[in-house]
């Protein structure tokens, strides 16, 4: 199954085991992906002499991983092809104690530290682009901490367990049975909900105060670009991010980032981290700040977990997320067909009809990407015209199974309990409601500045953002805001690297003049 290629990468990855490990298989004789499984194990196995594969009769398909004759808590209910090939090496090195995506030690800390006994299962499809980062996250979860158990499941090959359990959108993450999370999300995310359901030893997490010159909030281009201006100028400086890259991974092309014809979102992400760490700067990822005090001229940032900060700038450049519809049945329907990654969910809703709500770029993109998987797309705009770019809006209306309505307000998404079955939406001009009966709906309306937890200590406008003079200063001295979290108009890439530049750079005139 391996192409000559790809087996001499991976004897290359696995050049440095040091432990035995054992893909240990359980498969039924009549199971039909029994010769691919076993064929792609066996691939796997041949790649280094510390690998082995065993193979007993079972129910279904799974196999576990051993390492040294101990079960990692690690199964795979499905053959790991796709992208969730790379969870499967992933599982193997980070059992080794090898793998970029190993946390610092504080947040192994607290993944050791979480409560009780936890068992997790994943549902995902092999075609999922956002699935190998919760799956490889969770099963690093399960090596670092011997009471989490964690299994990925092939819902295209566990179909009736998949509709059982009411699965529409992938990943989803059940915790001893209970939904616990649906859709793209972080290491870090993942950690704070289970901390959240299952307790945590906090004996176990007492961390000395961290202090630096400069604590820059967010590892997008803003906080990027302030770190590294910070770190040139001879700083200390401490980034503190959810994940690297912030926002821009969930952008699947760029093409206007000058001098770069064009790139991806995940790339720049990846560039950004590598560029950042090769100064001297403390890149922190998995921190959610959950407070931020004035001393004197020190700013002290506590996030989550319970580790604290201090620095006599701050520089905040937490990007935005996504904005939601607020709606009776949104919450209660996400991931039983409110949906907000096309690209990974759209494949649920084949030949049926959805609803994209949002007529900017993203949201036309989306109706147009839908339309050549679903029966029919239906747009749903607030204001009297699309926002989306003119060319956009040409490929959409010469799509004939979409079609679009302007000066429509959406009132409630509807469902049967289990799942999503319509939209009631009003005109705008008219004041008449209507029910849509739908299969999904695909929310797409933009973005909302990341500030809340700032909200305190600087000067935000009407819609969130943080007010900022030319120079990148908040009405708080010493505090600096970049980018999309600011007022700075044009939310772009490109915009916001520049207004994190010039938050370090005011940082740093601050700090010669006296100022901080």
């Amino acid at each position: 199954m391996l192409d000559v290629s790809s087996k001499q990468q991976v004897k290359e990855i696995f050049t440095s085991l040091q432990a035995s490990y054992e893909l240990a298989v359980k498969v039924s004789s009549q199971h039909e992906s029994r010769g691919e499984l076993l064929e792609l194990l066996g691939d796997v196995s041949e790649c280094s002499a510390r690998i082995s594969l065993t193979v007993a009769e079972g129910e279904g398909l799974e196999f576990s991983l051993l390492q040294d004759g101990r079960d990692l808590g690690v199964k795979f209910r499905g053959t790991p092809n796709g992208h969730e090939f790379t969870s499967l090496l992933m599982a193997l090195l980070n059992a080794d104690g090898m793998g970029k995506n190993i946390p610092d030690d504080a947040v192994c800390r607290r993944v050791r530290a979480l409560g009780g006994v936890i068992r997790l299962t994943t549902y995902v499809s092999l075609t999922c682009t956002n699935c190998p980062d919760v799956v490889q996250a969770l099963n690093l979860m399960a090596i670092l901490n011997a009471n989490i158990m964690h299994e990925m499941v092939d819902g295209a090959i566990n179909q009736e367990e998949a509709d059982a359990m009411k699965i529409q959108a992938v990943p989803s993450v059940f915790a001893d049975g209970e939904l616990l999370h649906v859709g793209k999300s972080s290491f870090g995310e993942l950690l704070e909900k289970l901390e959240a359901k299952y307790g945590s030893n906090v004996e176990a997490l007492v961390y000395e105060v961290r202090r630096s010159d400069v604590i820059v909030v967010g590892g997008g281009p803003a906080g990027s670009a302030a770190a590294i201006y910070s770190a040139r100028k001879g700083l200390k400086v401490v980034v503190l991010a959810e994940r690297a890259g912030g926002q821009v991974r969930e952008t699947v092309g760029i093409e206007n980032l000058i001098s770069v014809l064009s790139t991806t979102g995940e790339a720049l992400a990846s560039n950004l981290k590598r560029h950042v760490e090769s100064y001297a700067v403390d890149m922190l990822e998995h921190r959610r700040v959950e407070k931020v005090e004035i001393d004197g001229p020190d700013k002290v940032v506590s996030v989550a977990g319970g580790e604290r900060f201090v620095a006599r700038a701050l520089i905040i450049a937490t990007g935005a997320s996504w904005r939601r519809l607020n709606v009776p049945g949104e919450t209660e329907y996400i991931g039983r067909g409110v949906a907000f990654c096309p690209h990974c969910d759209g494949p649920f809703y084949r030949d049926k009809h959805v609803a994209v709500v949002g007529g900017g770029n993203s949201g036309i993109e989306a109706a147009i990407d839908l339309a050549g998987i679903c029966a029919e797309v239906t747009v749903l705009e607030f204001m009297d015209e699309l926002k989306a770019d003119s060319i956009l809006q040409q490929k959409a209306k010469a799509q004939a199974n979409i079609e679009i309505f302007t000066a429509s307000q959406t009132l409630e998404v509807a469902g049967d309990g289990s799942r999503v079955t319509g939209m009631r939406v009003k005109n705008r001009h008219t004041d008449e409601e209507r029910l849509i009966g739908l299969d999904g709906v695909f929310v797409q309306i933009g973005l909302i500045p990341n500030s809340a937890v700032f909200r305190d200590i600087v000067d935000t406008n009407r819609i969130g953002e943080i007010e900022i003079d030319a120079h990148c200063r908040t009405g708080r001295p010493g505090i600096y805001a970049a980018g999309d979290v600011s007022t700075v108009p044009f939310k772009q890439i490109v915009i916001a690297m520049g207004e994190g530049a010039k938050a370090a750079l005011s940082a740093f005139e601050d700090r010669m003049r006296g100022i901080i």
